[in-house]
């Protein structure tokens, strides 16, 4: 029978194998792994890919939003309106940064924030909102945007599963006052192990980016901030290096798996997934509803076909947001999505055969 993981890790290997070890054999053979030459090149590369003004590699994407948001000095006890259909990290980084999140409810169309819940977050703590970007789906930023610069907010973007993904021709990292991405190794641009990246529009937020990440230090003997240990890895840079250059190829492999997926799809009783004409959706995870998810996930297994459940619980309803100050307001659109939505494989690796499998075998099931 064919097989077809949710995930093929070994497949985005083969194409930058010898590129790859070639990298990793000058690495060790120089000994350079402290913010070395591919970290430094890396962060050029991907700032100008991005189309932001400043960029910063870090060690993971849960950092990259704690160290976006401890970047803005924000005064104690602090509100950050995020969306509670996401994955933990988002509300993680809020409270590792001091602040204290706010989940909201998403627009049922893009799964994203939705800007009118927003409006009814808002108080006088809040210092930011966090849209997140979710599975390759850019937010509504112009309107989100909008809210903030009326109230002195500041816009972080969660780009965690972003990476490609536009918005009226600008791309994600480079819509708000900063950005945060994660290079896990399943994202369409993934290390083989932990990574992050921010972009800052803002020099002072920038170079106070940089001092957090690396301890507060100054110089060799001075650290003025109380900072962190949140800097990248070399081997990782080497091989983020070796796969940006067909990031925007394999997102278009991806837009067109998706697109064959829609219209397979379209007489079933299934909600495929929403583009919204101002953007470029990248497609981290192309994820349906239908009423009968977790009928759908067992019959795919049975037929060797892998599949995801983004999210089953939502953020608002995690044991560990009970022991922390937080606030969550009505979320009826985000709990009927945690009943309804699975992923299917959608990655640029996909072979032919294994593309008609799915449509195959999801069509079976719902017809």
């Amino acid at each position: 029978m064919i097989s077809v993981p949710l995930v093929d890790l070994k497949a985005t290997y083969e194409p930058i194998r010898k590129q790859v070890l070639a990298s990793f054999e000058t690495i060790l053979d120089k000994m350079g792994l402290f913010l070395g030459e591919n970290v430094q090149a890396f962060e050029k590369e991907f700032t100008h890919y991005c189309g932001a003004d400043f960029g910063l590699a870090c060690s993971n994407g849960t950092d990259a939003a704690t160290l976006a948001l401890k970047a803005f000095d924000f005064k104690p006890g602090f509100e950050v309106i995020v969306p509670s259909h996401t994955f933990f990290a988002t509300v993680e980084s809020v409270v590792h940064a001091g602040g204290v999140p706010v989940m909201v409810d998403v627009d049922p169309k893009t799964y994203c924030l939705d800007p009118e819940r927003i409006v009814m977050a808002i108080t006088p703590d809040t210092a930011a909102i966090m849209p997140v970007h979710l599975y390759g789906q850019p937010a509504d930023m112009d309107a989100i945007t909008r809210i903030a610069r009326d109230r002195g907010l500041k816009v972080i973007e969660d780009a965690a599963q972003a990476h490609g993904a536009s918005y009226k021709g600008r791309k994600a990292g480079a819509l708000g006052d900063a950005a945060a991405f994660s290079f896990y190794f399943t994202k369409n641009l993934g290390g083989f192990g932990e990574g992050g990246f921010v972009t800052a529009a803002d020099s002072s937020v920038y170079e106070r980016m940089k001092l957090l990440r690396h301890h507060g230090h100054a110089s060799k003997f001075e650290h003025v901030l109380v900072g962190h240990n949140m800097r990248p890895d070399e081997l990782q840079a080497a091989v983020l290096r070796a796969k940006l250059p067909s990031l925007d190829e394999n997102n278009a492999k991806r837009r067109e798996i998706a697109r064959r997926y829609d219209a397979a799809f379209s007489s079933l009783d299934v909600i495929t997934p929403y583009a919204s004409p101002d953007v470029e959706h990248s497609y981290h995870c192309y994820v349906i509803q239908t009423d009968s998810r977790d009928e759908l996930v067992h019959h795919l297994a049975e037929c060797n076909i892998g599949t995801g459940v983004h999210y089953k619980t939502p953020a608002h309803l995690q044991p560990a947001v009970r022991t922390v100050p937080h606030r969550a307001m009505p979320m009826a659109v985000t709990e009927s999505l945690c009943t309804k939505c699975v992923t299917l494989p959608c990655y640029p690796e996909l072979l032919e055969e294994q593309i008609a499998h799915v449509i195959d075998e999801v069509t079976k099931f719902l017809d």
